[in-house]
């Protein structure tokens, strides 16, 4: 199998030793990307549909930079410290994906890295 690892300055860089993503024949695997400012580096708070949205934007940049668009990616996965925060999450999300439906788990976790309130990773195909 062929690997080739991902990166683009469109998503904050890695937080600990691995890729914003990586090509594996013809899949996309994106790291989790959390909620950071790429130019400052500082994690976005205070608003779960904004965080979303710079979340999904990541995610989508790692996909584009490998080669892919959004109608190619098949699977995500979200992880929230809040499922409260849920109904929040699936609006900003729903409007990101215009129609588009890849399938999709959401578990509620006891902490994520740098203190954030989601991540997301995502699978697609070339």
């Amino acid at each position: 199998m062929k690997t080739k690892p991902i990166s683009t300055n469109k998503a904050p860089g890695a937080v600990g030793p691995y890729s914003q993503g990586m090509n594996a024949n013809n899949l996309i695997f994106t790291s989790g990307q959390l909620p950071i400012v790429p130019e400052t580096g500082e994690l976005l708070k205070g608003n779960i549909k904004k965080e979303t949205r710079l979340c999904l934007d990541h995610v989508l940049a790692v996909v584009e930079a490998g080669g892919a668009r959004l109608e190619d990616i098949v699977k995500i996965n979200i992880y929230i410290k809040d499922m409260e925060d849920f109904p929040l999450i699936n609006e900003e999300y729903e409007d990101f994906f215009k129609g588009h439906k890849p399938a999709r788990s959401c578990v509620q976790v006891a902490k994520l890295p740098k203190d954030g309130n989601i991540e997301i990773e995502a699978i697609a195909v070339l």
